[in-house]
């Protein structure tokens, strides 16, 4: 073997001979030696203390850090949620409501997120009045709110952090009555809208959490026994039967259904869908909690997405001739409405079923809602307290026992032991006939005294004259290009 790289040929060994008398004849200077010296040195010196520093660190972390940032992370999913549904609700309005429209869910990220922090979660998760239906004023501004949360009663053995599982409930918070608001758009007052947020979050949305996540009576430390995994009765149920009886209430738009539009743009619509549905991860895969289970929820989430859109396409094609995009983000957004209340207790012939029965349920409701002329503008009760409904009951059907420890849902493990699903049914019929009943009765109060004391809808002419000027004082397409 010979090395050319001289232009002539040495041996190997000849080569590395030449190339070891060069680095000793190099370190013959004594600067050298004292750099080289100094370097070894440092090396062997720091070397242990950046070992002992890492495994310090790793000794200090909190066993826990997993579960916690899966929870952060999942915060910020169901977050972007709530303007992932004004672009989906603001495609379905006409061009002169669009900004108004998306405001009413994008202004609820400051109201709510402010709200809940004061004293909403201390409604909802606070013992302080001893009852199962309300929390306790313990709690505000989040004192006290610290530790793992599996130190609390609410959630025994969960190894996360409180404040993340704070600001995760508060993302649910923020997008429930942002939901609502489906049904009134281009016709209630901005002015009405805010103060209607702001009681029905205190007095309807905190004690339906307490009742159903925070150890009250709905839940499976409750009376009832009842399970919602991440929201089927206290935000998709709650927010559809609100949805109802507000269109009721505060009456349909003056010019409808005589005027009925396509929507404005829908484009908007599948972006706001596809936000949905990437938010929905987490509203459903984080509330496993444990990080290590969480990929379970994910998978039937997006099953019964998938699903629900594939069976709204086909009943628009059978029906109609023709599948649409407006009825693919429909679908999509009913199979994840419909999900929710059972992504961790069905497996996945369970989630394919809620996909395939949800939709074609709201689907339906959707048809005798055109048939009856009642103008919930936006479908939210035939999606949202349809589908919510839906999958409630379904949940009790499909649930499997293996997926509702006794550790964890106590009572609702009893009903199966001694029951089977047909007991759990009964209890989830129960959860969703006194959410109806609490959230329309408690619904129609806060809006007949917010009536009495101020206008609910805008005049006429303003709701001619389109509500983004006049709440907003601004428009979101220049007059000249339309």
């Amino acid at each position: 073997m010979t090395l050319s790289s001289t232009g002539r040929g040495l041996s190997a060994e000849a080569a590395f001979d030449r190339f070891r008398s060069r680095v000793l004849a190099r370190f013959q200077d004594p600067q050298l030696r004292r750099a080289a010296f100094c370097l070894l040195a440092l090396g062997a010196g720091i070397g242990p203390l950046l070992a002992g520093s890492a495994k310090a660190a790793l000794t200090m972390a909190p066993t826990d850090g997993a579960d916690t940032l899966l929870m952060l992370v999942g915060s910020a999913l169901v977050l972007l949620m709530t303007p992932g549904l004004a672009f989906f609700y603001g495609g379905f309005t006409r061009s002169k409501n669009v900004l108004n429209c998306m405001m009413m869910s994008f202004f609820l990220m400051g109201l709510i997120g402010v709200l809940w922090v004061v004293i909403g979660y201390s409604l909802a998760f606070d013992t302080g009045f001893g009852s199962p239906f309300i929390g306790g004023l313990g709690s505000m501004f989040l004192h006290g709110v610290g530790g793992e949360l599996g130190d609390k009663p609410l959630a025994p053995g969960f190894p996360i952090s409180a404040t993340s599982f704070a600001l995760f409930q508060c993302m649910f918070a923020i997008i429930t009555p942002a939901l609502i608001s489906g049904a009134l758009v281009e016709r209630i007052s901005f002015k009405a809208w805010f103060w209607f947020c702001l009681f029905w979050s205190l007095l309807i949305y905190s004690p339906m959490a307490k009742m159903v996540w925070g150890g009250g009576f709905i839940g499976p430390f409750g009376a009832i026994g009842a399970i919602d995994f991440a929201g089927g009765t206290v935000v998709h149920i709650a927010s559809g039967v609100a949805a109802l009886v507000g269109a009721a209430i505060i009456g349909p738009r003056t010019t409808w259904p005589n005027s009925k539009r396509p929507p404005h743009n829908v484009p908007f619509i599948l972006l706001g869908a596809g936000l949905l549905w990437f938010g929905w991860f987490g509203f459903n895969g984080a509330s496993m909690f444990a990080s290590k289970t969480a990929g379970y929820p994910f998978l039937t989430t997006t099953t019964a997405a998938s699903t629900a859109l594939l069976t709204w396409c086909l009943i628009e094609w059978f029906k109609d001739g023709k599948p649409t995009a407006v009825g693919a983000a429909t679908g999509a957004v009913a199979g994840l409405v419909g999900i929710t209340p059972a992504a961790g207790f069905v497996d996945m012939e369970g989630s394919i079923l809620i996909g395939i029965i949800t939709p074609i349920a709201c689907f339906i409701a959707v048809r005798i809602k055109g048939a009856i002329q009642f103008d919930d503008s936006l479908d939210t009760f035939m999606v949202h307290g349809v589908g919510g409904t839906t999958g409630a009951l379904l949940t009790g059907i499909l649930a499997k026992k293996y997926f509702v420890p006794a550790d964890y849902f106590p009572l609702s493990a009893k009903i199966m032991e001694e029951s089977g699903n047909f007991g759990l049914f009964i209890a989830q019929l129960k959860a969703v006939l006194i959410t109806y009943g609490f959230v329309g009765l408690g619904t129609a109060i806060i809006l007949w005294i917010l009536g009495a004391l101020m206008p609910l809808r805008v005049s006429a002419e303003d709701e001619e004259r389109g509500l983004d000027f006049v709440a907003h004082g601004e428009e979101a397409y220049d007059p000249m290009t339309n």
